[in-house]
């Protein structure tokens, strides 16, 4: 077991995948000499080369173009998307070209491809750098959309979508980016979890609370808070939005009875849009309460110094809570 930030152990999940299979590439904007601007990519381009770690031009739409066409002469280009707000003029090769062509091609042809993305806010950043645009990549049918929230999951999460024949959406909470963890990183690949699978990180016997990315640890702090006024919460990690493991979720809620879901995105026709309709459809006669969703307000993402607010917080949460028990 070693130490390490979230960043760091995304960083040594690639460069393991690397050095496994020799047609992984890495490519985006300064990821090779610059490390990538959180430094995620540090090092990668000194230990194999600028033919694998590429620096490209600014154009997050060639980026991926380019990655498409890599992929489909047998590579597995790792794609970074250096804020979540320029992933948009990248969209049309994302949803209309990657997502597609497996099932154009009738399953005769594989896009191994990994879009990593930075995503959510909290860093103080400016207008386009703290989106949370899980939504519309997980309405995108043909993708597998995944975040990790800790720096073990990082690893593990990494090394599995790389792996993927199919493309691969991976939010990484950029937040979250210099928490530390112990790793794990003397473990084969077949011997990883499972990249879809969602993951009970704080057992509970009154609410269960769902989360992914950045927002798992504001509900593990919410969950802390909440104990020490004798209520007990069952902390759900999703991991993967899609697809989605219901069954975990679903045992927790028909056993709770009550849920609040939980993220960073604006709640109207959010991901937990979604997760509330598929527990009122599976867990109906089990729910003492409404689903309850947290997340931002319907609002363009505020300037920095508002963006406390703008965030789900520990209250927010906690008075969620306190909502679904007023039923």
């Amino acid at each position: 077991m070693t130490t390490l930030t979230l960043g760091r152990a995304l960083n040594e999940g690639m460069r393991r995948a690397m050095e496994d299979d020799p047609k992984v590439l890495v490519m985006g904007e300064d990821v090779g000499r610059l490390g990538g601007v959180f430094r995620v990519t540090d090092g990668l381009q000194k230990d194999f080369g600028e033919e694998r770690v590429i620096d490209t031009p600014l154009a997050e739409s060639g980026i991926v173009g380019t990655a498409i066409g890599l992929a489909l002469r047998g590579y597995r280009p790792v794609c970074e998307i250096q804020f979540d707000g320029f992933v948009f003029p990248a969209a049309d090769q994302i949803i209309t070209q990657l997502a597609k062509m497996h099932l154009r091609s009738l399953g005769a042809v594989k896009l191994p491809v990994v879009v990593r993305i930075p995503c959510g806010g909290g860093i103080g950043a400016v207008e386009h750098h703290s989106e949370s645009p899980e939504a519309y990549f997980a309405h995108t049918a043909g993708l597998r959309v995944v975040a990790c929230s800790n720096a073990a999951d990082a690893y593990t999460m990494i090394r599995r979508a790389i792996a993927s024949p199919d493309p691969v959406i991976f939010f990484e909470p950029k937040r979250r980016y210099w928490d530390k963890a112990e790793v794990s990183t003397d473990v084969a690949l077949s011997d990883l979890p499972d990249l879809h699978a969602a993951q009970v990180v704080q057992p509970g016997d009154d609410v269960t609370v769902l989360a992914y990315g950045p927002s798992v640890k504001t509900c593990l702090e919410a969950a802390a808070a909440a104990a020490a006024e004798g209520r007990s919460l069952e902390v759900i990690d999703l991991r993967s939005l899609n697809p989605l493991d219901v069954d975990t979720v679903e045992a927790s809620v028909a056993r709770t009875g009550r849920c609040v879901v939980v993220h960073e995105a604006p709640v109207f026709a959010g991901f937990g849009a979604e997760l509330a309709a598929r527990i009122t459809e599976r867990c109906f006669y089990r729910l003492e309460a409404p689903v309850l969703r947290v997340g931002g307000f319907s609002t363009p993402y505020p300037p920095s110094r508002l963006e406390d607010h703008y965030l789900p917080d520990l209250d927010r949460v906690l008075d969620a809570v306190d909502r679904t028990f007023a039923w």
